[in-house]
């Protein structure tokens, strides 16, 4: 039954309310309504796909964010879900870090544009123009969202991260702050063809501070940011609830 109400229901509404939310964030975006197109439009579209769903959320770790501090959120990326729950229950405005590939996509590339989403290609000019680009827009609690992976994973675990998202952080200084997002990958992966109701949650880690982890080598402290999640996740060896979160 339920997968007949996701069929016949929730996906044709869930279209629908994607195409309005696309249109009110293009208006609000070139009114330079900010609140409205950064945080309160794509929250009620993450949470309505939620609410369509029947997919319960659970959020933990929302008072380590200072709502007038930009950060960097590096987040695990199991399935089509992640962004949609990062929008809807994060409590938190931000920009999504993104390939320059991303803006030739119908309506969504321009949606992006629009919205002045951070694009970044692979080239050195790129990365020089997107270090800017960020340097003018998060501050002022204006922050960044990225998976490192790069990918949706194919099994559930996670993968290799990408350096990108720590070197843009070294950069312009800002605390970086780990995400660990559960469930995405049973409710919706890359391989399914509908969505499993199924349990969610979003584990946001206390934030690193750039006095931390730019005395490390890049490689170093990705690789403790990639095991701060992955230990949220259960999947890697019993340790100490206190390794989880940031020194």
């Amino acid at each position: 039954m339920y997968k007949l109400y996701t069929i016949i229901i929730a996906t044709p509404l869930f279209m629908l309310v994607t195409v309005i939310i696309g249109i009110l964030v293009t208006i609000t975006s070139l009114l330079g309504m900010k609140p409205l197109s950064h945080r309160y439009i794509p929250m009620l579209w993450g949470r309505s796909a939620c609410w369509l769903y029947w997919l319960p959320v659970h959020v933990e770790g929302r008072e380590n964010l200072d709502v007038r501090q930009s950060y960097v959120f590096v987040a695990n990326h199991q399935g089509y879900l992640d962004i949609l729950l990062m929008y809807g229950y994060l409590g938190h405005t931000f920009k999504w870090m993104m390939k320059d590939y991303l803006k030739k996509m119908p309506i969504v590339g321009q949606v992006c544009m629009v919205s002045h989403q951070i694009f970044v290609g692979d080239s050195l000019s790129s990365i020089q123009q997107a270090v800017k680009d960020a340097r003018k827009t998060l501050q002022g609690g204006m922050s960044m969202s990225i998976f490192p992976e790069g990918t949706r994973t194919y099994d559930g675990t996670m993968g290799p991260f990408k350096r990108g998202a720590f070197m843009l952080a070294n950069e312009i200084g800002l605390p970086i702050v780990p995400i660990t997002i559960n469930g995405s990958f049973k409710a919706f992966s890359r391989k399914a063809k509908s969505v499993t109701r199924t349990p969610l949650s979003i584990h946001i880690h206390k934030p690193i501070t750039p006095d931390y982890y730019q005395q490390k080598p890049t490689k170093v402290f990705m690789q403790e940011v990639h095991d701060r999640i992955e230990c949220a996740l259960g999947r890697t060896e019993v340790r100490p609830k206190e390794y989880c979160s940031a020194p």
